[in-house]
């Protein structure tokens, strides 16, 4: 049977349409089988609040200051001799520190002492003569004249005597003013005057500055609002200081926390009116000298304790409307809860506003809860995830 060439043509459009619907159901049949099932929801970490005590403070600043500062002056005047320190060290109370050129007034010393004697002879000379003329005028042997005179002699005697007596205390404090000791135990600094030196002449002449470091100062400034806080939740009273010793930590610039332990011992009487402050002073034991006048200080006072939810520092997120947490819900839905900050607790943030307590917050694996969105949520105790027993210690508020 023969065909015509339009017949095979059409023929062949027909088979080769089978064949690629075939192969494209083919193709199609297989995708749908290779179509992986949905992933499951993220895995995350989370843990209820801890509540813990957690005291309150007030995060200043603030610069030591020594206790007591003493410029070491010539009060004599005098070639300076000697120098028994190393510039910077370690000085106690007493130790001699200069000696300026004793031998003139050494000098000055024996001729006072000199001049005593021989007053002690006139006044006793004097008053062997008035006791012999006042028996001879008994016996009509002699005037009243000459008694009144020797009388005279006596009270000039004594009176000489007492001005050489005080002429050789001065001489003898002089001598004592050559030889400059340690007013108190401190570091000295470095001297001013070398030995050879003229001092004291004419001019007042420092020869060198002692601190006293063991106990230091800290000064520092409160703010009218920190200083409300601190009267108004800690019921502290300024002028009431002798009577209870208010706690306050220092930690310094090279320093972790807030190791030295002191009280504060000072309050202005009155607010600068420029800044609005109060100036306080707290003093702090300096045994081995480490914390130096003028150093920077990070400053600790607090003002409450009470109980508090704790998060750890990884859970809170900041965004526009503020500070929250993502909390899992009983059906693992993830949802935003906003909150309020408060202290840092041993990498613990405390939260004053927006938990109850019994929420699931998430603590691990923030970065993959999606608010609305469901998680497989893995529950631990934050007893055990490092938080702190009670009485911990907080740092001042860093806001919302």
């Amino acid at each position: 049977m023969a065909f015509g060439k339009g017949y095979l043509f059409r023929r062949s459009q027909v088979i080769s349409a089978w064949i690629i619907c075939l192969i494209f159901f083919i193709l199609l049949t297989a995708c749908k089988e290779k179509v992986p099932p949905p992933p499951p929801p993220p895995t995350v970490a989370v843990a209820q609040p801890v509540q813990q005590t957690v005291t309150d403070y007030l995060e200043l600043t603030g610069n030591t200051q020594a206790i007591k500062t003493v410029q070491l002056v010539a009060r004599v005047s005098g070639y300076l001799e000697k120098v028994f320190f190393q510039d910077g060290q370690f000085v106690k109370e007493g130790q001699l520190l200069f000696l300026i050129q004793q031998n003139t007034y050494l000098d000055a010393l024996r001729q006072n002492e000199a001049q005593i004697l021989l007053q002690k002879a006139q006044l006793d000379y004097a008053e062997k003569q008035l006791i012999r003329y006042s028996s001879l005028l008994e016996q009509k042997a002699t005037s009243k004249e000459n008694v009144d005179n020797w009388r005279y002699q006596r009270d000039s005697a004594q009176a000489n005597l007492k001005a050489a007596e005080a002429n050789r205390d001065l001489a003898k404090l002089n001598l004592d003013y050559t030889e400059v000791r340690a007013p108190f135990d401190g570091r000295i600094d470095r001297r001013l005057k070398d030995p050879g030196n003229l001092v004291g002449s004419g001019e007042n002449t420092v020869l060198a500055e002692v601190n006293q470091i063991n106990p230091i100062y800290v000064y520092f400034n409160i703010s009218d609002a920190d200083l409300a806080r601190l009267m108004g939740e800690a019921h502290w009273t300024p002028g009431k200081i002798p009577a209870k010793q208010w706690p306050v930590s220092v930690g310094l610039t090279n320093e972790t926390g807030y190791p030295h332990k002191g009280h504060i011992d000072f309050a202005s009487i009155s607010l600068t009116p420029t800044t609005g402050t109060l100036l306080l002073r707290g003093i702090f034991q300096n045994p081995d000298g480490k914390i130096l006048p003028g150093l920077y200080a990070r400053v600790h006072v607090p003002t409450k304790e009470g109980p508090a939810f704790l998060v750890p520092q990884e859970a809170i997120g900041n965004d526009q409307r503020g500070a929250y947490v993502l909390v899992v819900d009983e059906n693992n839905m993830v949802r935003r809860s906003s909150v309020r900050t408060g202290a840092l607790v041993n990498h613990l943030r405390v939260v004053e506003e927006g938990l109850t307590g019994k929420e699931w917050v998430v603590i691990r694996g923030v970065q993959k809860a999606i608010p609305g969105r469901p998680v497989t949520p893995e529950r631990q105790d934050l007893r055990t995830f490092g938080a702190t027993s009670d009485q911990s210690v907080s740092q001042r508020k860093e806001g919302s």
